[in-house]
């Protein structure tokens, strides 16, 4: 999503060098100035399409601005004329700084999300919760929900949210907001994804919109994606066995 950004940024560079307009615009930085604090937020941000001044965080760099967008991550010179998109990483403990902050966003963005709007398959008492998002016509999301009793068995309880690939106004769509609108959401979405025809019509008050704008949030490139309870964004499906081993692994248990 920030690579968008890079690319509108290219195309503003000469207007760049341009004074600053006298406009009302200019009455924060103004302030500033006149109180002798000027927050060299406020200049970078007027340079980048939609960025607000509370999106730019010091980072670990001196002189280097990290700009969030969602769980996506960009860092900025201090005086607004270079952009980087990638990932830093501290040399000293080998640590990926720019994950770490994605992984951290995402899950306060998941938590963001009542588990009142999700459909929960989970043992009794789990070990691990993770959440999925979920395309009721893609196929490895069907292969995963066909062995959800494997997963639960194997203690992972698994939170389902809508992400219907091909957008609004479409197929996947309307049966993301059918499986909402049943009376058994759990037993919906099951026959959603082996194919069978669903009941119920769409309704109004859904999160299908809302947890689709979540997936753009995390810049999803596909179903299903899978959130571990630390963040972390694993792409693509992944066994039971595999899963289970992999949060042994990472979230020490």
């Amino acid at each position: 999503m920030l690579l968008g950004v890079l690319t509108a940024l290219a195309s503003l560079s000469a207007g760049a060098q341009q004074p600053a307009s006298t406009n009302g615009g200019t009455a924060a930085p103004a302030a500033q100035a006149a109180t002798g604090a000027v927050d060299p937020r406020v200049a970078i941000a007027a340079k980048i399409p939609g960025a607000r001044v509370e999106d730019l965080h010091a980072s670990p760099v001196p002189g280097l601005f990290q700009l969030n967008h969602g769980a996506d991550v960009m860092y900025v010179t201090a005086d607004g004329k270079y952009a980087l998109y990638g990932d830093l990483f501290s040399l000293a403990n080998k640590e990926n700084l720019t994950e770490d902050v994605r992984r951290d966003v995402r899950a306060k963005l998941i938590a963001s999300i009542p588990e009142s709007e999700m459909v929960i398959f989970g043992p009794s008492n789990p070990k691990y919760t993770v959440t999925v998002f979920t395309d009721v016509d893609c196929a490895y999301c069907r292969e995963l929900h066909s062995q959800i009793a494997d997963y639960n068995h194997r203690g992972i309880r698994v939170r389902y949210i809508a992400y219907p690939r091909s957008g609004p106004n479409t197929e996947s769509w309307t049966k993301a907001e059918q499986v909402w609108c049943s009376k058994d959401r759990n037993a919906a979405l099951t026959a959603a994804k082996l194919d069978q025809p669903l009941q119920a019509k769409a309704c109004p008050a859904n999160p299908v919109a809302k947890e689709y704008a979540l997936g753009k949030d995390f810049s999803l490139t596909g179903t299903p994606a899978i959130v571990m309870p630390d963040g972390e964004l694993v792409t693509g499906y992944l066994s039971p066995v595999l899963l289970a081993q992999h949060l042994r692994e990472t979230q020490g248990k």
